[in-house]
This record gives C-alpha cells, structure tokens and sequence, in this order.
C-alpha cells in the first residue's frame, strides 16, 4: 500500500507511525557486478565469487555497501506519493551504519520511520527518516540510517 502525503500537516500526522516496507529486492550477482561497474569498485569481495568462496569469512560474494544505501530511493518512491509537491530534495543521510553483510543473492526490504517534520517557511520543510534495510525474513537490520528528505507544496 503507498502512503500519500498532500501536504506537510499531512507528513506531520504521519510521525511516529509504525514502519513502512517496500517490497523485496534481489540482489543477485549480476546486480552487485552492475554496481561495482558504474561505482569503478571492483574489490574481489564484491565481483569474484570464486575467490569469496575460499577467502571471505561469508563464503559468498557480499554487495557493496553503498549499493544497499542506494536501494532506499526506489522502496521510498514505491511506499509513498505526494500529490501536489512543487519539489523535493535528497538533503543527505546522518549515522549511515553498515551493521551487517548482504550476501549475493539475498533479497533485502528496506523500512522508512517518519521521525519528525521540520518547517523551513511556508510549504517548505525537512522530513527525518529513520530507514532501516533487511535480509527478507531476517530481525537485525544491514543498513540502518537517518534520511532527510527536503519537501515544498
């Protein structure tokens, strides 16, 4: 279900509600090659599944780190609608923390927390989002961060 938000009184009563899941995401090798091909990090941890095998205490290729943060943007856009937004800005991430390994092949789910809504003038404010990224079916989160998101109506 997408949640959608006209307005900032509308992000406003959406605080402190429970969170808010995107659908899985695969993360396959394929994926992971993509990434380190755009981002030119090519670290054998992430792109060499035979020498993961043997030499990575994860026995497996892991995705990269900032391939994981990079999930965040399309479960957000895929969770929630803003009809009648003028803007919105990517105002940047606090305590970005890596807290565990995605291993090739895992699908992740990333949850988003409305933490509080901070008025900048008139129709114009930034959204703190707790957001937090799984391994579907697991309890401790791979990603965990703050995101703000920068909002005008």
């Amino acid at each position: 279900m997408q949640h959608s938000f006209d307005s900032i009184a509308a992000l406003k009563a959406f605080v402190g509600q429970p969170p808010v899941s995107g659908d899985p995401i695969l993360v396959d090798q394929a994926t992971i090659n993509t990434f380190a091909e755009v981002t030119h990090d090519k670290q054998w941890i992430h792109t060499d599944p035979e020498r993961a095998a043997v030499e990575s205490p994860f026995k497996t290729t892991i995705a990269h780190g900032l391939l994981t943060l990079s999930l965040l943007t399309g479960w957000y856009h895929r969770c929630f609608s803003f009809p009648n937004r003028k803007m919105a800005l990517n105002y940047g991430f606090d305590k970005v923390r890596f807290t565990g390994p995605v291993p090739s092949g895992v699908r992740l789910v990333g949850s988003f927390v409305l933490e509080r809504v901070d008025d900048l003038s008139e129709n114009e404010a930034r959204c703190i989002w707790h957001v937090e990224v799984k391994v579907e079916g697991a309890h401790k989160p791979v990603l965990v961060a703050t995101w703000i998101m920068q909002i005008r109506y």
